[in-house]
């Protein structure tokens, strides 16, 4: 695939974005220029969509770097200088073009479903802006990124080695529980000594979002950030009941596949370092030794599944987009960057061999092929996807490439593979509506100390858990193990899309079961889409509907329940 970045019509070709006046130009132009015409309207948008993807992608390379090496300053300096000094004087120009565009005789002429919503969120950013809020925007960016480098700097030391929290977990894996428990303890301690900073600076950024909502005439800042999220399509209500209907169908299920891998163990519960341990006594599955070789062997994977497919990771590999093995330093986790302006997404990732590598891979390979589908769109704000929809993507893929892990493994070792993907898809679940339960309450209640705070978590952890790990003397790692999801600190509310887009993706899955072909070919056209239909229309032309009600939960459980046992 041939990838050329369009030719910049509005902002100079050569521009380096050093400081705030580099760009304060072309926002004076845009604030200035006049709009008599439609065509000069269409003019405009186009000029301010373009200067949104150069900002867009400046501070994405900006973040990029710094997550591939926490421990540099001169990075970590570049990213702060962004958010610090730069964001905050564009936050108020922004609200002033959003003001022009709002009171263009011209919008009523945009009637077409992708204006619409367009439109629809200037007017949510207009409503919510408020100038005392720039600084605390600022700040909050600014903290959440300290999240990363604590955690990039958890390591533990054994057997001579200094091992990633990412390496370490591998061992978790493994047969001797003398060995288990021992790196389990390591990766215990590693986490109580950052417990108490994770905790100051979580309460740190509750006090600052809640203030934000506050500022803005909102009661918590949950109601503030699902509207600033725009989350049209939903409400809290329906996260509520969602929330009960995994207890009432996914729970279940979980306790049932974990009871049997307790009998192969032989033992009543589990210990907190055997539940990732194969009860069959296999070793753990290592579909691959490198970030390399797990490269090439998705791009084959996804040679199979689609030929477009597999030229997006061709074309990330030969662009430098890719950083995919773990190493001192780096950030925890994994993602998809999208890059607005040329239109190629960056990939992140700490792999260590694992299956769990494999399923992130095809994860965020999923939204990268959707950031290639998207690319064509003439606004950059058509191509800025609801989460609800990115995940779908991503989840999607997860799953429609179960056929092709062959590339990886044996048949006995695919088998096996496929297996562990779908009941980590029925394990997740519990997780997902227990991290966005404790977001409703914590946003709720802002003025709650630590006690509250462990407490509640405890207590959604035994609603959520199925009751058989066994965690006598180690219950401080219950009450801090919220600690261990970034989106908490760095992207708050974000979380429960996951549950609502994975849903989705298990009807994308159900359809290939009946039809691969046009499976594919439902899924390709809904992200081809970007944002200019609504949420529903996106998924209805995926071939599934947008629905995550009791009903629709219980069906694709009981699908999953059918399907695990084929592969028993």
């Amino acid at each position: 695939m041939q990838i050329q970045k369009a030719a910049r019509q509005f902002l100079s070709e050569d521009l380096t974005i050093s400081n705030f006046e580099d760009i304060e130009p072309y926002f004076a132009d845009l604030l200035q220029r006049k709009i008599d015409a439609i065509d000069a309207f269409d003019k405009w948008l186009l000029d301010r969509s373009e200067l949104d993807a150069v900002l867009e992608e400046d501070l994405a390379w900006r973040y990029i770097k710094m997550s591939i090496d926490t421990a540099n300053e001169a990075l970590r300096d570049s990213y702060a200088q962004f958010v610090t000094q730069i964001q905050p004087r564009l936050a108020p120009l922004d609200d002033q073009l959003n003001e022009k565009l709002l009171a263009s005789p011209f919008l009523k002429e945009k009637q077409d479903e992708a204006h619409y919503i367009y439109f629809r969120s200037i007017q949510t950013a207009k409503n919510l802006y408020r100038e005392e809020n720039v600084a605390i925007e600022a700040a909050l960016s600014e903290e959440a990124q300290q999240y990363g480098a604590i955690s990039a700097a958890q390591q533990i030391e054994h057997r001579g080695q200094k091992l990633t929290m990412q390496q370490a977990a591998l061992l978790l894996k493994e047969q001797d529980e003398a060995l288990r428990k021992e790196v389990f303890e390591k990766m215990a301690e590693a986490r109580r000594k950052d417990r108490a900073v994770l905790d100051a600076l979580f309460s740190s950024l509750i006090e600052k979002r809640h203030q934000l909502a506050v500022n803005a005439g909102f009661e918590n800042y949950r109601d503030y950030k699902f509207l600033a999220m725009g989350r049209f399509d939903y409400t809290k209500e329906d996260c509520f009941a969602f929330h009960e209907a995994i207890k009432t169908h996914i729970v279940p299920l979980v306790r049932s596949i974990q009871e049997k891998k307790l009998s192969f163990l032989g033992k009543d519960k589990f210990k907190p370092w055997d539940t990732e341990v194969d009860p069959e006594g296999k070793k753990a599955l290592k579909p691959f030794d490198n970030g390399e070789q797990m490269l090439q062997g998705t791009i084959q994977m996804f040679d199979q599944i689609d030929p477009y497919f597999g030229s997006c990771l061709r074309t990330m590999q030969m662009l430098g987009h890719l950083d995919l093995d773990s190493k001192p330093g780096k950030a925890p986790g994994g993602y998809n960057y999208p890059l607005y302006e040329i239109g190629v997404p960056f990939i992140f990732m700490n792999a260590v061999g694992s299956q769990r590598d494999l399923e992130t891979m095809v994860h965020e390979g999923g939204h990268a092929i959707h950031s290639f589908l998207s690319r064509e769109l003439h606004l950059t704000a058509f191509k800025n996807i609801p989460s609800e929809v990115a995940e779908l993507a991503s989840m999607s893929m997860e799953l429609l490439s179960m056929p092709q892990w062959k590339h990886f493994y044996n048949n006995e070792d695919h088998k096996r593979a496929m297996r562990e993907q779908l009941e980590g898809t029925l394990k997740v679940l519990p997780w997902i509506a227990q991290i966005d339960a404790f977001q409703h309450w914590v946003y709720e209640n802002p003025k709650h100390n630590l006690t509250d705070r462990a407490l509640k978590w405890s207590e959604l952890s035994a609603e959520y858990g199925t009751g058989l790990t066994d965690w006598d003397g180690y219950t401080d790692l219950i009450e801090s193990s919220w600690q261990r999801q970034l989106h908490l600190f760095e992207v708050p509310f974000y979380y429960i899309e996951y549950g609502i887009a994975q849903l989705g993706a298990l009807g994308v899955w159900k359809n290939s079961l009946e039809n691969y072909a046009q499976a594919i070919e439902q899924y390709k056209n809904a992200l081809a889409l970007g944002y200019t239909v609504p949420m529903n229309k996106i998924y209805q032309t995926a071939g599934i509907p947008f629905d995550f009600s009791s009903e629709r939960l219980q069906s694709l459980a009981a699908l999953l329940e059918a399907e695990l046992k084929k592969l028993n």
